[in-house]
């Protein structure tokens, strides 16, 4: 296995190390004093990966020229260790350890490390992946295990980030591990975008689905249109449109459903000892003023209003 690491302690030395294995990628350290990051360079089956460790609140990527060199690759990105936001083409994907997504290396992007991160980063030629996308151009989207081709794709690459494929192997073989890589990435993508025709015909089931998803997930703060959509594999504007179909707004049934419960919960004897704020947090409120705000306009009374009256009204 050809390997060139490069561990730095600084974020100057890590920023540079960074820029000449990735490209000119900039980033933005939380604290410079508290950074930690490495950079490697390795070559498995032909393909250049590089390993990025680091806990830099921001790493993004301008969109370079047509014609810079900086277009060559795309980036099929692979969550080792932590949690973070990846961002292209006004989308948000959420990683997870073990996730993996494909990146546009001729457009913007954005990477937001949520605390300490490692992910691998191979290194794919864009021209053949032009080639197998055809009129469709290369997506920015995460790799679903949903369907065989995903699952072929995610056993390949987690051979090759342990060491199981490795450069020792023929140029012939490695030539052929390449290339099923990116064969393998249309089909998975075709597989995650259903037809217009299917998302008509499942119209009130698939919005059924995504309500009962809506009420499991509200505690959470991350929910929002992005990690629906990504949820039932359809795009932000098709999951907006399925909510006109039903005179509805994806973002204020979230909101009014928060509200709701935090109603409840104020109103409750047995939740008198907690606290507004805590009531708010626990239901993805993360601004206790927005909150007020927000709730004084559902129900034309403050929560603290609102909760005396309801216990009064009880007592």
């Amino acid at each position: 296995m050809q390997t060139a690491n490069t561990t730095t302690r600084s974020f100057d030395a890590w920023l540079a190390a960074l820029r000449d294995v990735c490209g000119s990628f900039d980033s933005k350290p939380e604290w410079r004093q508290r950074f930690q990051g490495s950079v490697s360079k390795r070559h498995q089956a032909g393909i250049e990966i590089a390993g990025i460790t680091t806990n830099v609140e921001r790493i993004f990527h301008r969109q370079p020229p047509s014609t810079s060199d900086e277009t060559e690759h795309c980036f099929l990105v692979v969550q080792k260790q932590g949690q973070a936001t990846l961002v292209q083409n006004n989308q948000q994907l959420k990683m997870r350890p073990g996730e993996m997504a494909l990146l546009d290396s001729a457009k913007a992007c954005e990477i937001l490390p949520h605390g300490l991160i490692e992910h691998d980063s191979f290194h794919l030629p864009r021209e053949e992946l032009t080639r197998h996308f055809g009129e469709q151009p290369i997506p920015f989207m995460k790799i679903s295990a949903n369907c065989a081709s995903g699952q072929i794709l995610k056993l390949i690459v987690s051979r090759m980030v342990t060491g199981q494929i490795t450069a020792t192997e023929t140029e012939s073989i490695s030539h052929s591990v390449t290339n099923s890589l990116i064969a393998l990435l249309p089909a998975i993508y075709q597989n995650q975008q259903p037809s217009a025709m299917l998302l008509e015909q499942a119209g009130d089931t698939l919005y059924e689905c995504i309500l009962r998803f809506i009420d499991h997930h509200l505690h959470e703060d991350e929910l929002g249109p992005a990690l629906m959509a990504e949820q039932f594999h359809i795009s932000t504007r098709q999951l907006y449109r399925l909510f006109e179909q039903h005179d509805e707004s994806v973002c204020r049934y979230v909101q009014y459903q928060r509200l709701e419960r935090c109603a409840e919960e104020l109103a409750s004897q047995q939740k008198c000892q907690q606290s507004i704020t805590q009531i708010a947090y626990k239901w993805g409120f993360t601004d206790s003023a927005h909150f007020s705000r927000s709730f004084k306009r559902r129900f034309n009374s403050s929560p603290r209003e609102y909760r005396r009256m309801s216990l009064d009204n009880v007592g």
